[in-house]
Parts: structure tokens; C-alpha cells; sequence
């Protein structure tokens, strides 16, 4: 099939690469491979870029930004006939590591030229989908703050993470899985369709985006002088050796809260019901990969 891509960027990403990309797509693809460039200025006018991407025979959607840019291009083609491809822009870049591309704006494009991909799962929280990692809890409350933070960019959400890590307090949550129930209170709860957070933070290292489970991590309340051996773990992808983190797999999982509370989903906050239902939809998208690339 004749390749036709469109380039979806977001201005407003940390990179801010639309000056410096636009001559290097040209350069690169001109008279090779089809394309066109959409500008995405609005977050509530996307639906005039997926209108486009939908009736006029593009092949692939290019998301060129952060991990929220990503998710909603990658949600917006799930079940369609579709590749997405990613040049990465953002602070974490979750979706783009674990899918094993470079962070290198010009060997991004090379990848998104060569076009391999592999068919990957998704996953779903209350209805919302989701590529890498959701979640409840810490990382939850983090994301949150982060959103409505006037500073982007990984120093900013580090600031944020070393103001509150001390003062957040685990809450009590009830987990239904695989015709089981337990308790467990919990620092943080990640449901990991990936491994990663982003910028290669492994909370969940045993995580594949195609192997048809979600991997959770449960991270029980910790000491203080547990901190520095739990973050050597997480950095050495090794969370799921530590004696602070339980794990399990499963396909479907439900969490009940006491109260309404914030949820996660690849970093996007989101305040949610009670319980959160997370699914894992099989084979659910196509994505161009790199060379780092795990399957199952």
C-alpha cells in the first residue's frame, strides 16, 4: 500500500521542534513518501485534524509532541486502519520509549521513514484509553498537580514530586482480579500496558504492549530510608525485585475507593468514581517501532 502520512504537531510541546522540523520532513521526504502537516493550535479543535486524517486516505498519523499529544492521536485512530508514529517532543515520552523509538528528532523521522511496526495492545480506564501506564494514588496526585502547574518540562515535575512525596499519605483500595479480592493500602497503584512512565522511570519492567495484560504494581507505604533502594530498582528496571512492590498480572482489574478521587492515564489526570475499572484490549493498534522495541 502507498503511504500517505500526516504530521500532527503540537506548538506548545517542550521541544517546540515546528521551525526546525518542517525543512527536515521536506528535506527527507520529498518525492519519497506522501505527506501533509496539520497544526494542532487547539485542544478543543482536534476534531478538525481527525476529520481530515479520516477522508483523505492517510496511512499513518505522526503525533509530534508530549504524551499528551500522543494519547490523543492514538486514541482517536484506535480501531481505524491506521499506524501511528511518534517524533517525540514531550517531558517523558513514555509511549516513545517503550515503543523503542530514538528521541533524536531526525532518527525519529528516520524510524517513521522506515515504517516497521508491530500490532500492540491498549488499555482502558473507566472508558478513557490508555498506551502506557494508569493508575491511582501517588503518581495519580502527582499528575494532577503537575497539569495545572505554569512550569512544563521534566525540572518542573520533579519540583513537584520532591514537595509532595513525604506529605502524601497511602490510602486503603480493594482489588478484584482474576475471580479474586484483596486489600492492600498503597502508596501508589500503576496498571502498566508498558513498563515506563517515561524518560525509562520501570515501575512496572515486566510489562509488553503486546502480550494481552496489564502488569500492576502496588507500592506499600515505605520508611524514608527506603527511598534511595526502591528508586535504584525502579532506575535499574528492576521495581518488580523490590520488597516495597507487589505485582500481578491480569487482563481486567477493578479498584474500589472509599471516596472519589484523582485518577491517571499515561500521565493525563482525571478525577473519577469510586471504583476504577481498567480493561487491556488486545491487538488493538498498529505502531511504527524502533530498534528498542520488546515484545512478548
Amino acid at each position: 500500500m502507498t503511504r500517505k502520512l500526516l504530521f500532527i504537531i503540537n506548538p506548545k510541546a517542550g521541544k517546540k521542534l515546528g521551525p526546525t522540523l518542517l525543512p527536515l520532513i521536506e528535506q527527507k521526504l520529498k518525492g519519497k513518501i506522501a505527506y501533509e502537516v496539520a497544526i494542532w493550535q487547539n485542544i478543543n479543535e482536534f476534531n478538525i485534524i481527525s476529520n481530515k486524517l479520516f477522508s483523505e486516505n492517510f496511512t499513518d498519523a505522526i503525533a509530534v509532541g508530549g504524551d499528551g499529544t500522543v494519547n490523543m492521536v492514538a486514541k482517536t485512530i484506535l480501531g481505524k486502519n491506521l499506524t501511528l508514529g511518534i517524533i517525540p517532543a514531550g517531558s517523558g515520552n513514555g509511549l516513545a520509549r517503550s515503543l523503542g523509538l530514538p528521541m533524536k528528532t531526525e532518527n525519529a523521522l528516520d524510524k517513521i521513514i522506515e515504517g516497521r511496526s508491530a500490532i500492540i495492545d491498549n488499555g482502558e480506564v473507566n472508558g478513557i484509553p490508555f498506551f502506557c501506564t494508569s493508575g491511582v494514588g501517588f503518581d495519580a496526585h502527582i499528575g494532577n498537580l503537575f497539569a495545572t502547574s505554569v512550569k512544563r518540562g521534566l525540572k518542573s515535575y520533579i519540583k513537584i514530586i520532591r514537595k509532595e512525596f513525604f506529605s502524601y499519605k497511602a490510602k486503603t483500595y480493594k482489588l478484584k482480579f482474576n475471580n479474586t479480592e484483596i486489600e492492600r493500602t498503597a502508596f501508589l497503584i500503576t496498571v502498566g500496558n508498558a513498563g515506563q512512565y517515561g524518560n525509562d522511570f520501570y515501575i512496572a519492567p515486566g510489562a509488553k504492549m503486546n502480550d494481552g495484560l496489564f502488569h500492576v504494581s502496588i507500592l506499600r507505604p515505605f520508611k524514608f530510608y527506603e527511598v534511595f533502594g526502591l528508586l535504584i530498582k525502579i532506575m535499574r528496571r528492576k521495581a518488580d525485585m523490590s520488597k516495597l512492590i507487589e505485582t500481578l498480572a491480569c487482563s481486567e482489574l477493578i479498584i474500589e475507593r472509599n471516596e472519589k478521587d484523582v485518577i491517571h492515564f499515561d500521565g493525563e489526570p482525571a478525577f473519577s468514581e469510586k471504583n476504577v475499572v481498567f480493561k487491556c484490549h488486545p491487538a488493538s493498534m498498529k505502531a511504527i517501532i524502533g530498534d528498542g522495541f520488546k515484545a512478548s
